[in-house]
């Protein structure tokens, strides 16, 4: 796993990529969560999509919903950047849609946009 710090609008985002999966439960993300908090000094965390369990994605088996509570109860912001044209799940493309419009969880397509979303909310 890499970590790298992207500074903007005086906000710290943590970006991580990975060739292996390191979001892939509830615990993994925690780790995540305190990660970035004692390495790069943030709570705000851009993942690559590619570095998250593909279940994640497939919002029916709750790992979606088990990973954003442990962000929010860590008032943490996450922001998950890739290529999502390959779902068809009027569900997940709707998630996405409603969680740009709030303050902690957005679904970008590229790295700059996702860390765009990190630093330019409170």
């Amino acid at each position: 796993m890499n970590i790298e710090k992207i500074t903007r609008n005086g906000k710290t985002v943590a970006v991580i990529t990975s060739e292996d999966k390191v979001m892939t439960d509830v615990q993994s993300a925690l780790d995540l969560i305190m990660t970035a908090k004692y390495e790069a000094g943030t709570n705000r965390i851009a993942i690559d999509k590619c570095a998250v369990a593909e279940d994640f994605f497939i919002l029916s088996r709750g790992l979606a919903g088990e990973i954003l509570e442990k962000f929010i109860t860590y008032q943490s912001k996450i922001a998950i950047w890739g290529d999502y044209t390959g779902y068809t799940s009027k569900p997940l493309k709707d998630f996405i849609c409603e969680s740009n419009k709030g303050s902690d969880v957005f679904f970008a397509a590229t790295k700059d946009e996702a860390v765009s979303y990190l630093t330019l909310v409170k």
